[in-house]
């Protein structure tokens, strides 16, 4: 089965090809669209059969001279390449009908084949070299497609930001394996499972690992790209980004951290635990006040991402304390959260492509009434919207609630932090629930009813075809998904076997499908029935309203506080829908400020509100990092205007410089 990825990636570098040739050629998107369909497919059924297959290996005479290119394909690559099929085969479907409104396809097209076959090269890599060479192609590929759109406003800022916070995470990926390798040089895989580090070994490769990997896959504080870069980037690929490229980030962690590094101290866990637990609730309070649809999904990628690193912060925990069969429960967790996410939150930049296309903006206020007008799209999105609102019994509940179990099932750990920050992570996740629902109740309920706000969403059309396939099935898989949790954890038990030495009861042989994580006793949960209670009581409900109620269909206006007024402006805003939320959370954290200009009586200005709004990270980390960095780049710009004797004093001066530091180190 492993021969066949290899096979997947040169398809799709040879896509790449023909799409810088063919680009402005109509058939140049069906070309590139439909071979990144078809190589999906194939690499979500080889990722199926891979999770309950053997190990396998290839050596390639490529790579490194001494070394080549070493390929593994086990249980972990195998899920997390099941995964990158479904979000590739569903972008593509998408993309075949989005992709005609692209007004210079030939800054997307040789690109997109090219990101897809890096990530499936990443989760084959089995030694340093062609991980990092993977990984780097993977985030310049990406780049490219953030900048693709460049002329439009703040996309040439999102893309600087972008690349450098990858060239950040590349390099703490290589410091990580740098540590792993060690004196020796143990650059494959292999050698570094083998070793045995000292505990300052782990420390430093856990820590590099967790800023490398968290920051590719939006973990707080390390996030300040993906509100910039998401809604930069088209929206095919804006899915495949947040739904796909950072589960590859998160494969990265599970690869050094469970397999190479087989496992962690439990100071490690409870740092994961918490930074998991504040970016859940910073990410979704940061969504709740948006008003860019695009940019409120990519602020919620933050917050699930956050989930699932609780989730693996858990697992970990459980296996420094010697507790298997919790470790089992949290990663499986983690993994279905994983999933889950790749299906909604596709699904949902998949309904914002949609919309965007309909109406040119991704202003909510500037849209409403959209259910009338795209009626698929809105029952898709609301599907959506369901799910990653945690609400049962779609899949987003599943997952949450699975993480839920295992917060309640610690024994009593005997470290003081974990004590502390498993309950907190508790209470963060009940709350970033909480708001996630009232984050996507504002969201959908403006964009989609009441009436248009502007000419714009008035004459909004349904979308094609193909992006309404697309959001169709990752819908059914929503839900498919949610009423079947015991199929997916079944399926998930031969990776948390191979990670953690345990795995989850089986599932599926319960004649009434329920979900028992640990024993019956202590907890169950069935989606169908749920969904078939939900079913017939909401039908009963209808019947009997219908039967007992005028059956005439009518139509009043609506209820505007007792003055009739046919102007949309009197309608509810995402604005204060957002309000009571924001003057609770916003005013502290993100130090949010309202301020009214009322002019004096006789004055004829226009009275103003104005509203502001920060991130507290960038304010405290990156902003006076980037000033530093000016300061003292301009301070230096001298050095370009020096004579050729003094730079050669300059290289005089390092060289003298690095042999005394060599020769102190030995």
């Amino acid at each position: 089965m492993i021969a066949i990825v290899p096979g997947c990636i040169a398809i799709l570098v040879a896509l790449g090809v023909a799409g810088a040739i063919l680009a402005r050629a109509p058939v140049g998107r069906w070309i590139v669209y439909g071979g990144c369909l078809l190589v999906g497919s194939t690499s979500l059924v080889a990722g199926l059969i891979a999770i309950g297959g053997p190990t396998e290996h290839l050596v390639l005479p490529l790579g490194v001279p001494w070394i080549g290119m070493h390929l593994r394909l086990d249980s972990l690559s195998g899920f997390f390449l099941a995964l990158l099929g479904l979000g590739a085969a569903g972008a593509s479907l998408f993309a075949i009908g989005y992709g005609r409104h692209d007004q210079e396809p030939q800054r997307i097209l040789p690109f997109y084949p090219l990101f897809l076959a890096g990530m499936h090269l990443v989760l084959l890599a089995d030694d340093t070299f062609t991980f990092l060479f993977a990984w780097e192609f993977m985030s310049a590929t990406s780049w490219a497609l953030v900048v693709a759109q460049h002329k439009d406003e703040g996309n040439a800022h999102a893309a600087f930001v972008y690349l450098v916070m990858a060239v950040f995470s590349g390099l703490a990926m290589l410091l990580a394996f740098g540590m792993l390798a060690g004196a020796a040089g143990a650059y494959t895989f292999d050698a570094m499972r083998a070793a045995h580090p000292t505990a300052g070994v782990v420390a430093a490769a856990f820590a590099f690992a967790l800023i490398g990997a968290g920051s590719k896959a939006g973990l707080v504080p390390l996030h300040v790209w993906l509100p910039l870069a998401h809604p930069a980037a088209p929206s095919p690929v804006s899915a495949l980004m947040s739904g796909v490229m950072t589960k590859i980030a998160i494969y990265g962690f599970v690869r050094v951290v469970f397999d190479l590094l087989g496992g962690v101290p439990w100071w490690a866990a409870t740092i994961v635990a918490i930074l998991g637990g504040i970016g859940a609730v910073l990410g979704v309070l940061h969504a709740t006040m948006e008003r860019d649809l695009k940019r409120l999904l990519a602020y919620s990628t933050v917050e699930n991402i956050g989930i699932v690193f609780v989730g693996l912060g858990l697992a970990m925990a459980f296996q420094a304390n010697g507790f298997p069969t919790g470790a089992a429960l949290a990663l499986t967790a983690a993994l279905f959260h994983a999933l889950n996410h790749t299906l909604f939150k596709s699904l949902l930049f998949f309904g914002a492509g949609a919309v965007l296309h309909a109406t040119g903006t991704r202003d909510i206020e500037n849209l409403g009434g959209l259910i009338k007008r795209m009626p698929v799209t809105a029952a898709t999105v609301l599907v959506g919207c369901f799910a990653i609102s945690a609400l049962p019994p779609m899949n987003g509940f599943a997952s949450e609630w699975l993480i839920f179990q295992a917060i309640l099932l610690r024994p009593e750990l005997p470290q003081w932090g974990l004590k502390l920050a498993i309950p907190a992570d508790g209470a963060l996740l009940a709350l970033a629930a909480a708001l996630a629902a009232a984050c996507f109740v504002r969201a959908f309920g403006i964009a989609f009813l009441g009436r248009p706000r502007t000419p714009a969403a008035e004459q909004a059309h349904e979308t094609d075809i193909w992006s309404r396939a697309a959001m169709g099935i990752f819908a059914g898989l929503c839900l498919l998904t949610g009423l079947f949790p015991g199929a997916i954890i079944d399926l998930l038990a031969p990776v948390a076997q191979a990670m953690t030495g345990a795995r989850m009861p089986v599932q599926t042989g319960d004649p009434w499908l329920t979900t028992v994580p640990v024993a019956s006793s202590r907890s169950s949960y069935n989606g169908l029935l749920l969904f078939l209670f939900v079913a017939a009581s909401g039908g009963l409900a209808a019947m009997v309203v219908r039967r007992v109620g005028s059956a005439v269909l009518r139509r009043v206006p609506p209820w505007d506080c007792g003055f009739p007024d046919p102007s949309p402006m009197t309608q509810y805003t995402a604005a204060s829908m957002g309000q009571p939320i924001e003057r609770v959370y916003g005013t502290a954290i993100f130090r949010a400020r309202s301020t009214v200009d009322m002019p004096a009586p006789g004055d004829m200005r226009p009275a103003r509100l104005t509203r502001t709004r920060s991130d507290p990270v960038w304010d405290a980390v990156y902003a006076p990092l980037g000033r530093c960095v000016t300061f003292v780049s301009s301070h230096l710009n001298v050095l370009q205007f020096l004579t050729i004797r003094r730079y050669l004093g300059f290289v005089f001066g390092a060289l003298i410089v690095l042999l005394a530091a060599l020769a102190l180190w030995q």
